[in-house]
């Protein structure tokens, strides 16, 4: 029975779940506060990582975070604040940051991912959005110390054992590799099992695919309120309108804890602020790495490579601080000692929100509380890799079937 489906976020996840609850005879509305071009889903570094096994959330984050507090040009960038949000999702964070619960984590993050790395090749080969980058050349991490190799290497044999595809590269190697770029790198881990995309390519297309197929897309429409009566949401208020629905999703990002305060639901979630920026000349640069000791992402897409990074918990804002972007382009240039970044290509910068639950892992479930209310979110920083599945997953919960894998692990009533 069609039912009339309300989504609350037009980012990767929100697209995703409208994706296949279309297929499945729905009428669908989306509403975001973005204008259908900007955000995370835009700006990220367009992964798709059955590699990326360890949850943010690992022992030592916090000490790490706590350590670079006082300097904002840090990977990783904690700014302090009396938030009582944020002091509580520290907390948790901290909570979840033991190897017990990690080694919990592992194999359901592995298992989503290549759910989703599967999905993502069923949406090319379908036509349903035309012909899209989606490249299997796998991810380097690419390291210039021997400590950073003993660190990857630990993840890389945990990921082996689990079957997905690991390599060793030397200098030598990886200079064959990739030819065309020199490279100021002792070596390299060649997670063969990943994949690669344009974001600003495959969000336009899936936007254009979902209106052409009946849904119905509000973009600049913010959520204001919303009326709960006999444990069901009644009404979504915007900015613009009111809507009504039998099911709501909320797939609100780095928003979704703002919006689910409004419910009376505790959704411990953290915007994670990154940025990258795009250089359109020839890099040489043809397979995605990590440059480890940088700590940044760099990803050679359509018409361009694309450089990401950073992790800052600084509230929900779109300020974009300069130091930041620096040590982006200074850690780009210690790797790629003949790439030129032009003063033109820095100051188009972008950033992105991503949303950050306390334990890595991401919220997917019905409410315990509300009964037609459906969430998707959480995911950090694997969003991007994560959509498919996702909406795969939601489609899965309002239709009431068996889900493609266990998701009790995700469920948004659990404890920290």
């Amino acid at each position: 029975m069609a039912k009339n489906i309300l989504i609350i976020g037009g980012g990767i996840i929100g697209l995703c779940s409208a994706y296949y609850l279309s297929k499945e005879g729905h009428h669908i509305t989306i509403i975001d506060k973005g204008n259908g071009t900007n955000g995370a889903s835009f700006v990220n570094a367009g992964y798709i990582t059955p590699s990326h096994i360890i949850p943010l959330a690992a022992p030592g984050m916090i000490a790490q975070g706590i350590k670079m507090m006082f300097n904002s040009a840090s990977p990783f960038y904690m700014k302090p604040r009396l938030d009582v949000d944020f002091l509580k999702w520290s907390w948790y964070f901290h909570r979840s940051s033991t190897k017990h619960k990690v080694e919990k984590a592992i194999p359901l993050i592995k298992e989503i991912n290549l759910i989703s790395s599967a999905l993502f090749q069923d949406i090319k080969n379908s036509g349903d959005l035309g012909d899209f980058q989606l490249e299997r050349k796998g991810l380097l991490m690419m390291y210039r110390t021997h400590k950073s190799y003993i660190h990857e290497k630990v993840v890389a044999d945990r990921a082996s054992a689990l079957g997905l595809e690991v390599s060793f590269l030397d200098k030598l190697q990886l200079e064959k590799l990739q030819p065309d770029v020199r490279i100021h790198a002792e070596g390299a881990i060649h997670y063969e099992c990943d994949g690669h995309t344009t974001p600003n390519e495959i969000m336009p297309k899936l936007i254009d695919y979902l209106k052409r197929k009946g849904v119905t897309i509000c973009f600049n429409e913010e959520v204001t309120d919303l009326e709960v009566k006999n444990d069901r949401i009644s009404t979504v208020t915007t900015n613009k309108s009111v809507h009504k629905a039998d099911e709501v999703i909320l797939a609100a990002g780095a928003w979704s804890g703002e919006i689910s305060r409004k419910l009376n639901l505790k959704l411990p979630i953290q915007g994670g602020k990154g940025y990258s920026f795009n250089v359109k000349c020839e890099t040489g640069i043809t397979i995605p790495a990590i440059l480890m000791e940088s700590k940044m992402a760099v990803t050679p897409m359509n018409g361009f490579t694309r450089f990401a990074g950073t992790m800052e918990f600084s509230g929900n804002n779109s300020i974009i601080r300069k130091e930041r972007v620096n040590a982006l382009v200074k850690g780009a240039e210690s790797y790629y000692p003949e790439l030129k970044i032009k003063d033109e290509e820095i100051a188009k910068v972008k950033t992105g929100l991503r949303p950050v639950s306390p334990d890595g892992l991401p919220f997917i479930g019905k409410s315990r509380h509300i009964k037609n209310l459906t969430l998707a979110t959480g995911h950090a920083m694997m969003g991007w890799s994560l959509g498919p599945a996702t909406g795969k997953l939601v489609s899965e919960l309002i239709e009431q079937r068996k889900t493609t894998m266990a998701i009790e692990a995700f469920s948004p009533d659990r404890n920290f």
